[in-house]
């Protein structure tokens, strides 16, 4: 597996250094894992088809920390009392996904009989995205309440971004299996490729870079002082076409990647 890990070191080094200025003004420190299964929307199988959402299934782990602004690490004591530092929380993050790609759907349906669904069927991919950014989660209860456990669940929303690092692999059993001989692949893709192109402009089987965008909700649940469950749904939409290996010339390609991830969680307090 190969990332541009010069990027994102710089990416690390540059989150690190924001930390380290929240860490001067004295706020305390989050850590935790996540994990849990991923739904990836792609080029592989039909729109808004079920058995297309069910099957493109993977699985997704990372690390998380977080800023909590309502608690003060050099004190042991509560910051002031304002509406951000009770209801908002920094949240940085370390990720990986990875999710076996098929086609499924009418096209590639078992009692179609033509060559080119067979070319469907016999085409896969894998989808492989490592991913660190940051996401502000806002609490529309107050988090020095829950705390103290004056609620045992804090539901929450958040927006950020996130740098990613893509290496999809691309392969085919249909003809010689080679996946530079377009005539392996779904016939139509191949005729609305650039002409006379170095490459087949519609499969990608590398690695590369790009920046995506996340949303999420969620709730927490106390579980001790110190430590909390947590579980939430995020919605993460990728400024590329190329994360699933494939992005194909036809109408019907409307929109990049994106993918669906149920998390839970487990959350302990530093400070």
């Amino acid at each position: 597996m190969t990332f541009n890990f010069k990027q994102l070191t710089y990416l690390f080094v540059f989150i690190l250094g924001i930390n380290e200025c929240y860490s001067q003004l004295g706020f305390s420190h989050e850590i935790g894992v996540i994990a849990g299964p991923v739904a990836f929307q792609s080029d592989f199988g039909v729109r808004r088809d079920f058995e297309t959402n069910a099957g493109n299934t993977g699985i997704g782990i990372g690390i998380v920390h977080y800023i909590n602004f309502a608690y003060r690490a050099d004190c042991n004591c509560y910051t002031t009392d304002t509406f951000f530092n009770d209801h908002f929380k920094l949240r940085n993050e370390i990720s990986w996904n990875k999710t076996n790609l098929d086609h499924f759907g009418k096209w590639a349906d078992p009692s179609r009989t033509s060559e080119n669904a067979e070319r469907l069927r016999r085409h896969s991919g894998v989808a492989q995205n490592f991913d660190i950014g940051t996401q502000i989660e806002f609490f529309p209860k107050s988090i020095r309440s829950f705390q103290a456990f004056s609620y045992s669940f804090a539901p929450f929303i958040s927006l950020g971004v996130h740098f990613t690092s893509y290496n999809p692999e691309v392969s085919t059993t249909y003809g010689d299996g080679n996946i530079d001989n377009i005539n392996n692949f779904w016939i139509p893709w191949g005729q609305a490729a650039v002409p006379n192109a170095n490459e087949d402009p519609f499969l990608f089987n590398g690695n590369d870079t790009t920046w995506s965008v996340v949303g999420s909700v969620g709730t927490r649940y106390k579980l001790t002082v110190l430590s909390d469950l947590m579980v939430d749904l995020r919605w993460q939409y990728y400024f590329n076409d190329k994360v699933d290996g494939l992005d194909h010339n036809l109408k019907s390609n409307k929109a990049n990647d994106w993918l669906v991830w149920l998390n839970f969680g487990y959350i302990y307090y530093l400070d």
